[in-house]
């Protein structure tokens, strides 16, 4: 049986987010939509495994899949029939074969997240739906500053939506880097994995800094608690991009 690895983008706004839902939901999701087209196109059941699950509203540059199939076809065949059957707003970048033992979540040593926030003078118009509209976030060096407290390995408990598990919650960031552009702040976050909502506490937490409203200490102080209403609030889906995942 081959495994077949898929490289793919798409704009989340429309979609429950990328796992399949239940029987019984009428949710549309991006991983239901693949696996619909694929299952037509090969005349077999297929599961797609996702290198993980962004969020209801959520994007993707760089989202990375992979299935196994009996198929004859080529990989190009596969990735022209997906883009000609899947709605506009998913498309297949790239599909290869794929070892036997490749698993795009379980081998991922790192991904990168880029989260888009809006600080002009008025919400830019044509990128709306794309970014987080905050214009009180203004002092990047004091975000920065808590940025660093965030670097390396750590609890992210607190800055996570996770409730009690028997799972390590220890993540490892590497890099975080915040750029200011024309009418927009863009922050990068890279690293060896990413809690439920992780992302998104950690800007609702450093735009926080950013307006004055919190001291970039207090960063360590949600680490060291592990207390996750002594972060900053949830920062909405449309403007997180998961950018890449890394393997060996």
């Amino acid at each position: 049986m081959r495994n077949i690895r898929l490289l793919i983008e798409y704009d989340g706004t429309r979609y429950d987010g990328w796992q399949r839902l239940g029987k019984s939901s009428k949710g549309d999701t991006i991983q239901s939509r693949l696996e619909g087209v694929l299952s037509r196109m090969t005349n077999e059941p297929v599961e797609i495994i996702g290198s993980g699950r962004t969020d209801k509203g959520v994007h993707a540059a760089g989202q990375v899949a992979n299935f196994h199939t009996n198929t004859r076809l080529s990989c190009t065949d596969i990735r022209d029939q997906m883009n000609r059957y899947l709605p506009e707003d998913i498309g297949i970048l790239d599909v290869s074969e794929a070892g036997a033992r490749f698993h795009s979540r379980l081998n991922a040593t790192a991904k990168t997240y880029l989260y888009r926030i809006a600080v002009g003078p008025s919400q830019a118009v044509f990128s709306r739906k794309y970014t987080w509209y905050c214009p009180e976030v203004t002092d990047v060096e004091r975000m920065e500053q808590g940025a660093a407290l965030l670097l390396g390995e750590h609890d992210f408990l607190g800055f996570s939506s996770v409730r009690k598990t028997n799972k390590s919650t220890v993540r490892r960031l590497d890099d975080i880097k915040i750029e200011a552009m024309d009418r927009e702040l863009v922050l990068t976050f890279t690293g060896n994995g990413f809690l439920y909502h992780m992302v998104r506490i950690l800007v609702g937490t450093l735009a926080q800094i950013g307006a004055g409203k919190r001291d970039p200490e207090t960063v360590s102080q949600v680490l060291l608690s592990k207390d996750r209403e002594l972060a900053g609030p949830m920062a909405p889906p449309q403007g997180l991009c998961l950018e890449n995942v890394q393997y060996m």
